[in-house]
């Protein structure tokens, strides 16, 4: 049989090759892909502090990049170490005194009864925990195991995720080592893909959104959230560390600081020790900082975009819902993108006619 010469047979072939070239690639790199868009987007968020650091050291980008990847490192993980060791540590100490029988709860301040919602059951629980600490382990053992199980799993979680963040800034120094090679290539990539008219537009506006994600959602949440825990440090809230912690993850999420901010308020009203002026001035205080993010988001999100700011909102809120956390900046890009390519082709299309010059008979 004579082998046929179509065209079409050989595109059929090479479009087919290079599709499964492109499946392997993407199945070979899969269990990385997270890693590597987290640390591209470390990169992005991190090169302006990477430049000055540059700058400072005489220019030499591999150094300044190295000092920032250890500096998190040390800064992230020997506290994370740290905390690891001693929590196994407390727990394997607190099991054993279970084991021996001489575990012993301490009972209960006055003031636990009076936390809003939860406080007398926290309270008769603890209290019946330490009258009597072996009957309750004894009567309670399922309950308590299958809650050490929970906290032992979400540990690892958080660990894992630690982890990963740790594994993730390396890399992205890595990255930042090469940024300008590595910059030079995007573009060219951008290029190739958008043209040379609009890639390099689109290339500015991705790393631009990025930025501005890190900086008006998360870099928000973390100021509100650093403001409102020293409140709740200053109010003597409970579990304050903990309450500021949910205040940066809602944040991110987009969800308004009132449902923390609310409950605090109406405690140091009815159960807090304070005098009336004191309670004045931390309600004023935790109501301000409550709000600051609708102060600060308009300033710093979408700032210097060509964007408007409820695009790079909503593209972030739906990547998250999406994708995660790595979705916030990468539905934040994709909708900035989308956006402006839609409004090129629609102003394209309302360019006027060039006019023509009349010309004589």
């Amino acid at each position: 049989m004579k082998p046929s010469n179509s065209p079409l047979i050989d595109t059929s072939i090479r479009l087919g090759l290079i599709a499964l070239w492109v499946y392997l690639s993407v199945a070979i790199l899969h269990p990385f892909l997270s890693l590597l868009l987290w640390a591209m987007i470390l990169a992005i968020a991190l090169y302006p502090l990477h430049e000055k650091i540059a700058a400072r050291l005489g220019g030499g980008h591999g150094r300044a990049a190295t000092l920032l990847a250890l500096s998190v490192v040390i800064v992230v993980g020997v506290p994370t170490v740290m905390l690891t060791v001693s929590f196994v540590d407390h727990m394997l100490g607190w099991y054993q005194q279970a084991v021996d029988g001489t575990l012993r709860v301490p009972e209960p301040s006055a003031s636990v009864a009076e936390w809003p919602v939860i406080g007398e059951k926290v309270d008769a629980a603890w209290r019946a925990a330490s009258e009597n600490t072996r009957g309750y382990l004894v009567e309670h053992a399922e309950q308590i195991r299958v809650y050490a199980r929970k906290a032992m799993s979400a540990l690892g979680g958080v660990l894992t995720t630690l982890l990963a963040f740790l594994a993730a800034f390396i890399v992205a120094g890595i990255m930042l080592a090469y940024s300008k090679p590595g910059g030079e290539t995007t573009s060219r990539i951008y290029r190739r893909i958008c043209g040379p008219k609009v890639g390099d537009d689109l290339h500015a506006l991705s790393v631009a959104t990025v930025r501005s994600v890190a900086v008006g959602v998360v870099g928000v949440a973390f100021i509100q959230a650093l403001l409102l825990g020293v409140g709740f440090m200053l109010g003597g809230v409970p579990a304050a560390g903990v309450l500021a912690v949910g205040v940066l993850v809602l944040g991110i999420m987009q969800v308004p600081a009132a449902i923390f901010v609310i409950p605090v308020v109406a405690w140091l009203w009815m159960a807090g020790d304070s005098s009336t002026l004191v309670n004045v001035l931390l309600t004023v205080y935790l109501i301000a900082a409550g709000l600051a993010d609708n102060v600060l988001k308009p300033m710093l999100l979408g700032r210097g975009l060509a964007v408007p700011m409820p695009v790079i909102l909503l593209g972030a809120l739906g990547g998250m819902f999406v994708g995660g956390l790595i979705g916030l900046f990468v539905g934040a890009v994709i909708l900035a993108v989308g956006y402006q390519v839609f409004m090129a082709w629609v102003n394209d299309a309302e360019a006027p006619a060039p006019e023509v010059a009349p010309t004589s008979d």
